[in-house]
């Protein structure tokens, strides 16, 4: 058995005793959930959007060059969010921070979220990590059903179709923290199932190397096609 499918069992374990009745959330923990919550609502629901320009994020290292070319250069192009987008984002928000807190409660040891700055090119790139354990960086993630049992079904396949650019992010957290890249822990948005898929591949120089690749790229601000009409 990995340490991670200990973790996972762990987590089953103390869930099952909570429903026996013979465990329970600490008030601590319970506040620290609650504090977490109350950042992602302020970040979603009173940070202006209104007028923000395009700026390097660990968040969108891993997105294609055409697109952050457009974000950069014509934002106003872009499709507009439907209405129930921040919903969407906060109740991923609140997810994340109720399983750290039941991670937090099952015994496993972890650093929690932590701001870092990484040099890729010339260019300073920060973003927030989520979470650290034994010395690697982990993403927790909530997605859909068949993002779930399809592209987090490991980090081959999660790496061959990445639209949103989660290795480049979790490759780009680990530079910057000078730590290894951990995997990512899944949580099915309609199911609650969830499961830590490690980071197994052998790519991470050249995803910092396309990162760097495309910060120069974009520099010179040349547009390029990605993909076919």
């Amino acid at each position: 058995m990995t340490k991670m499918q200990l973790n996972e069992l762990k987590i089953h374990s103390w869930l099952q005793n909570v429903t026996r009745g013979e465990a329970t959330m600490s008030d601590q923990t319970i506040s620290g959930v609650v504090a977490d919550i109350a950042t992602a609502l302020k970040k979603q629901f009173t940070e202006s959007r209104k007028g923000d320009k395009f700026r390097w994020r660990m968040s969108n290292v891993g997105k294609p060059y055409c697109q952050l070319w457009y974000a950069k250069n014509k934002p106003e192009t872009a499709s507009s969010f439907n209405t129930v987008f921040l919903l969407n984002m906060i109740v991923g928000d609140i997810v994340e921070a109720v399983f750290k807190g039941v991670m937090k409660e099952a015994g496993i040891v972890y650093q929690d979220a932590k701001a870092v700055k990484g040099k890729f090119a010339d260019k300073e790139i920060s973003g927030t990590n989520d979470l650290t354990i034994d010395n690697a960086v982990w993403d927790v993630k909530t997605a859909s059903n068949y993002s779930f049992q399809n592209k987090f079904e490991s980090a081959e396949k999660l790496a061959a179709s990445d639209p949103f650019g989660y290795v480049a992010q979790l490759c780009g957290y680990a530079k910057a923290d000078d730590v290894d890249p951990g995997g990512w822990i899944v949580i099915n948005k309609n199911s609650m199932e969830f499961k830590f898929v490690p980071y197994d591949i052998d790519n991470r120089d050249e995803v910092i190397k396309s990162i760097d690749d495309k910060v120069v790229e974009l520099e010179k601000n040349e547009f390029r096609r990605c993909f076919e009409p």
